[in-house]
């Protein structure tokens, strides 16, 4: 089981470019996965009969004893067949829905097939937590199908709404699930069910807990979502909200029902939930004319049943709900695929537009017929055995008294009055003749034939009703482990005299009774409503629960604007000044509440302090009176250059290195900044209240100091960085204890500051590229010559462009790069182009080599893709914009995310050996030639430091220095600038 849930991982990352190379066949592939999974459940079969119940685990976070724990009893086995058998079915009709379909099929079966797998790993999982995970995964997974078509609005919302939903919901849930951990002290889903606890704690957790499942199963008030979602492909409506999304709601609250029915708040928001949301779905489907919304609203009706059937908890309900499970499965994913079929061939859904269907469509209408009669509990079908059952139950337990029980009955006999007659409406809409309003039969809708490959799944799906109907006696026997987990009965009653079993027939009992009258009430409340405008217009209530959705996110804009209005003035200085004063405030509070100081200072530590001091301190007080922006900036520089010196001094040679380094591409940031703002401070705007910022500064001066003295005497232990060297040479096999830190010890910290640089390209790019982030520069150099056509020669200017010396071209000027020629005469530099020219690939060199060099000497992935940044600085300042896009012809978001992913599996591959993630190995080997040669894998992730350092410093330079430079550019020619 763990081995078919990796298969699920790892097949959809290969689907889109199978569909690239073979189109729509490519499903055969991915239906195959879930067709062996579902042979592999089928054989596990006689075990879980048996009650030897298939275990496996793999302890996946141990300190938190989290595992990846597989564990396939009745319930399991029942939901795996589903979600497995009906996958690979709705994958097979994939192949025909989309014959012809190129654009966007490769990711959407991919995101298919992984859903299944998440849904596979959902019921199958023991532990709870990874449950949670899988929960939201589906989530994920099944906005990105409803969106399938994102081109389009109604698409784009329907997936945020069921998104924003399910995933709430979810999130509500985990923190039942972490009440019920930290109660019963295990993870394990079993070991919490076996300990059965009690309580308010327990109370509370199952609120929580059914606010996800009936979130994600679409019950009331969360029922909104489904009929939305009808958006998506019809595969995706028919396996989704059908077979396997919804039933995860459906599946936690059988999991929990035989143990917590009889809870204190189970029962009255199971059942009076699951009754109104059957009666609100019933009469929903009833006032749709679209083929695809009827089913959407009967989905939601047929699910409010379940939860009235499954979450009752006595073991007549819990058998009948496990018959329903699997009957509503068959049945509205066979419907759901008909649908399909009518509008891949008609290009409409709508019932006035279809006409006299049934005779040019016979197989399609007789599986349809069957499909309807299992839904409303029609003889022989599983339907009628599960609908029966479970009124039998229920009727048993309202005789003697039980209230909800009694609600259960009437609300299950109202709603399955309704079920009737949508499954009615929906075969009079789809295949009957109509009458226009003259009272004259239409013609019939023109029919192509579909190809028979495209009717299979439909068709299968209607007849298996039929099937499992007569093979009811089976389906009992493999039903009936699970509901001997429930109660016989509730408390207070007396237990039944013989234990619950299905059949087709059980004699002339009330249930069936009912289950004959609902059926004939149907058929009154179709035709009553059939032909009725009236019905169909009028509005029960002003608002429904999407305008209640549609208004509570518009509150939450509304809200959000105005605390954003009230905090966000639009004034940097008042920002900072904020932060200082907090700071200032925050800070002189703790130290003055101390009790105690203690104060440890020395004159200095060595005499280059006592010559760097001064000039730092100096050059703050000049950059504070400098009147040009550059002068400012060059002198705070001065500031961060002083710290190299003291870092150099103070035994610190890496921090030295990447903070020069720091500070001169810092220094090139502000310059490309500066030139689109005023030379000098206050030119438009002038400084206001300057001595109310001059107490600011000092005091924040003042404050830093005192902390940082109060903070060096307050130490009472060893510093634990006195263990530093010894551990990163013998964990991280490194002797420079910053970079092992950084990409061993601490490898998680590192983690974050990459992702926070990433985000921070992304927020400069996004300023500066105004209407789209697509990186083009690279363009511009495609006319150059490339080296191969350089060759050693340097190149010439010519009207054509640059081109190799050839004796006829002599006394031309030369070009040393290949952007120079692009750059306005004024701004070019022979002498720095010819520097560029010759040193560019040494400082490439020079960066690599700190890149390898740094675990064990000064240097890393930091400071090599700074010192790679730099190289790329000096093209840019030499050659310009053309020259950057001929030195680096990528996107700088490439680099980025390249970084980012080695650095993530870096985290990853450990896990798959059985270590906790960013553990690093160490080889070493004597190689000829080379001779000792050692490497540690920590180094790979120094790699994906390296590119992320380079992808930021080429995002800088792109944004603020070539898209300005284009910018610029547009303005001359519109004469905006001089």
């Amino acid at each position: 089981m763990l081995l078919l849930l990796g298969a699920f991982a790892a097949l959809p990352l290969a689907l889109p470019w199978l569909v690239s190379r073979v189109g729509a066949r490519a499903f055969y592939v991915a239906a195959a996965l879930p067709m062996v999974a579902f042979v592999h459940t089928v054989l596990l079969s006689p075990r879980v009969q048996a009650g030897d119940i298939p275990f496996e685990t793999y302890a996946w976070i141990p300190s938190l004893h989290i595992a990846l724990s597989m564990r396939m009893d009745t319930l399991s086995w029942l939901l795996a067949l589903i979600v497995t058998g009906v996958g690979a079915l709705v994958m097979l009709y994939c192949r025909w829905y989309f014959r012809g379909k190129t654009q966007g099929v490769g990711q959407f079966s991919a995101v298919l097939l992984a859903f299944a797998g998440a849904m596979y790993g959902l019921v199958l999982t023991d532990d709870i937590v990874v449950l949670v995970m899988l929960w939201e995964i589906t989530s994920i997974l099944s906005y990105l199908l409803i969106g399938y078509y994102h081109a389009r609005g109604a698409s784009r919302r329907a997936a945020l709404q069921a998104l924003l939903v399910t995933t709430i919901g979810g999130l509500v849930m985990l923190v039942g699930v972490v009440l019920l951990v930290v109660e019963t002290g295990t993870t394990s889903l079993s070991a919490i069910l076996d300990a059965a606890p009690t309580g308010a704690v327990v109370d509370a957790a199952l609120v929580l807990i059914l606010v996800g499942a009936l979130s994600k199963s679409a019950i009331f008030p969360f029922h909104f979502w489904l009929p939305g979602a009808m958006a998506a492909p019809t595969p995706v409506s028919a396996y989704l909200h059908a077979a396997a999304m919804v039933k995860a709601g459906i599946y936690l609250i059988a999991r929990f029902a035989p143990v917590f029915a009889f809870a204190a708040p189970w029962r009255p928001i199971v059942i009076s939930l699951g009754v109104f949301t059957m009666l609100l779905g019933g009469v929903k489907a009833l006032r749709e004319s679209d083929l695809k919304r009827v089913l959407a609203f009967g989905t939601v009706s047929q699910l409010g049943f379940l939860t009235v059937v499954l979450g009752y908890g006595t073991q007549e309900a819990a058998l009948a709900g496990l018959a329903l499970l699997l009957a509503h499965a068959l049945f509205k994913s066979s419907l759901f695929l008909v649908v399909g079929i009518i509008d891949r061939q008609l290009s409409t859904r709508d019932i006035s537009e279809l006409s006299g269907v049934w005779r040019q469509a016979p197989v399609l209408a007789v599986s349809s017929t069957i499909a309807v009669a299992c839904m409303a509990g029609v003889i022989p079908t599983i339907g009628f055995v599960a609908k029966e059952g479970a009124l039998a139950g229920l009727l048993e337990e309202a005789a003697h008294g039980q209230a909800w029980a009694i609600v259960a009955v009437v609300g299950v006999s109202v709603g399955s009055v309704l079920t009737a007659a949508y499954g009615l409406r929906f075969l009079w809409g789809a295949f009957a003749t109509k009458r226009d309003t003259d009272g004259a039969r239409r013609e019939p809708t023109e029919w192509p034939d579909p190809p028979f490959g495209f009717l299979g799944a439909p068709v299968v799906l209607s007849a298996l009703t039929v099937v499992a109907g007569v093979a009811t006696p089976w389906i009992d026997a493999a039903l009936q482990p699970y509901a001997r987990t429930a109660a016989p009965a509730s408390p207070g009653m007396p237990e039944p005299e013989k234990a619950p079993y299905l059949a087709l027939w059980h004699g002339f009992e009330p249930a069936l009774w009912i289950s004959l009258g609902t059926l004939v009430l149907g058929v009154a409340v179709f035709l009553l409503t059939a032909r009725s405008r009236r019905f169909a217009a009028a509005r029960i209530l002003p608002f429904t629960a999407v305008d209640v959705y549609n208004g509570t996110l518009r509150a939450i804009a509304r809200l959000s604007v105005f605390t954003t209005s009230l905090t966000q003035r639009g004034s940097l200085p008042v920002y900072v000044g904020t932060i200082f004063l907090v700071f200032v405030a925050a800070e002189g509070t703790a130290v003055l509440a101390a009790p105690s100081w203690r104060a440890q200072l020395d004159a200095w530590q060595s005499p280059t302090q006592l010559a760097v001091a001064p000039v730092m301190i100096a050059a703050g007080i000049l950059a504070v009176n400098a009147r040009k922006r550059y002068s400012g900036v060059v002198l705070v520089s001065v500031t961060g250059l002083g710290m190299v010196v003291l870092f150099a001094t103070s035994g610190a040679p890496d921090l030295a290195l990447t903070q020069i380094l720091i500070e001169t591409v810092t220094l090139i940031a502000f310059a490309l900044v500066l030139r689109r703002i005023p030379a000098r401070m206050g030119e438009h705007n002038a400084s206001v209240w300057p001595k109310a910022r001059a107490v600011l500064a000092v005091a924040s001066g003042l404050m830093m100091g005192l902390v940082a003295i109060v903070a060096t005497g307050a130490r009472v232990e060893r510093p634990i960085s006195e263990a530093w060297p010894v551990l990163a040479y013998e964990i991280g096999q490194g002797r420079n204890v910053v970079n092992v830190a950084l990409v061993d010890l601490r490898g998680w910290d590192t983690m974050g500051e990459l992702s926070v640089l990433i985000l921070a390209a992304t927020g400069v790019a996004s300023l500066v590229f105004v209407t789209h982030r697509a990186d083009t520069l690279s363009e511009f150099t495609q006319p150059l010559p490339r080296l191969s056509a350089r060759g050693r020669a340097p190149l010439v200017e010519t009207e054509d462009g640059p081109r190799p010396r050839t004796p006829d071209l002599r006394g031309r000027p030369q070009t040393w790069l290949l952007g120079g020629q692009k750059v306005r005469p004024e701004n070019r530099s022979l002498i720095l182009e010819v520097i560029v020219r010759v040193l560019f690939h040494s400082i490439v060199i020079v960066s690599l080599y700190l890149l390898f060099a740094g675990h064990n000497l000064p240097g890393g992935g930091f400071a090599g893709g700074l010192v790679a940044g730099m190289a790329l600085v000096m093209r840019y300042v030499a050659g310009g914009r053309y020259e950057l896009g001929a030195a680096a012809p990528t996107d700088a978001g490439r680099l980025l995310g390249a970084g980012m992913l080695v650095a993530i599996a870096c985290a990853i591959v450990p896990l798959f050996f059985g270590q906790p993630p960013l553990t690093s190995a160490f080889f070493e080997a004597e190689l000829p030639v080379l001779g000792h040669v050692e490497f540690v894998t920590s180094t790979v992730f120094d790699i994906g430091v390296y590119l992320v350092v380079i992808g930021l410093v080429l995002d800088v330079l792109r944004s603020l220095g070539a898209e300005v430079d284009r910018q610029t550019q547009e303005m001359r020619a519109q004469g905006v600038l001089p």
